[in-house]
């Protein structure tokens, strides 16, 4: 790793991270969309999937406004988030739940974003370099209105869902124990009824 001695290499080297975050993400959000039950979720993976690719390109001429080549470097931390997600969602069993998880993971994923374009549009900002700061917000906005939307779809659609799936079983269960005792006794009465009709006729 290159040493970082000055507010410039930490701005050149937040963009080579972001710059391979976001190619990492345009592998991983076509496999969620294809798994998302929910249809609003899936739509919302595949509009990211395209704001991603606007991403890059920003960030493609953010590297030309530093004269710099357009070349990342490994996200570690990105990888992680990615591996961690695909890992929770294939033990996923229930739709609901599996829908639910991958908003969580995918949250992760936008909170890390968001840090990463909040930094480097401040370093921008700070050395002079004013339209890379400029991409870099407009990215960042587009973060945090997906953020928003993914909380909006987990709380309105998928969350009830998958809370009323676990409950379903539950409450099965104990209607069909309700049932079992209330025919016990419905039985337990007839009976009762039938012998005392047998000593009237005797």
């Amino acid at each position: 790793m290159a040493s970082l001695e000055s507010l410039s290499d930490l701005l050149q080297d937040e963009l080579k991270d972001i710059y391979d975050a976001e190619k990492q993400l345009t592998k991983a959000l076509p496999k969620l969309a294809k798994k998302a039950t929910s249809e609003e979720l899936r739509q919302a993976f595949e509009e990211h999937l395209e704001q991603t690719e606007q991403h890059i390109e920003r960030l493609e001429q953010a590297f030309e406004q530093l004269e710099l080549p357009a070349r990342g470097k490994p996200c570690e931390g990105m990888k992680g988030l990615i591996r961690e997600g695909q890992e929770m969602i294939g033990e996923a069993e229930d739709d609901a739940t599996r829908d639910a998880l991958m908003i969580a993971s995918a949250q992760k994923v936008e909170h890390y974003e968001i840090a990463s374009y909040g930094s480097a549009r401040t370093w921008a900002n700070l050395l002079g370099k004013t339209k890379v700061a400029s991409l870099l917000e407009e990215t960042l906005e587009e973060e945090k209105e997906t953020d928003k939307r993914l909380t909006s779809i987990a709380e309105s659609i998928v969350n009830p869902e998958a809370a009323r799936g676990g409950r379903g079983e539950e409450e099965e269960e104990a209607m069909t124990g309700r049932g079992r005792s209330s025919r016990s006794r419905s039985n337990r009465g007839r009976g009762t009824r039938h012998v005392a009709a047998d000593r009237r006729r005797r």
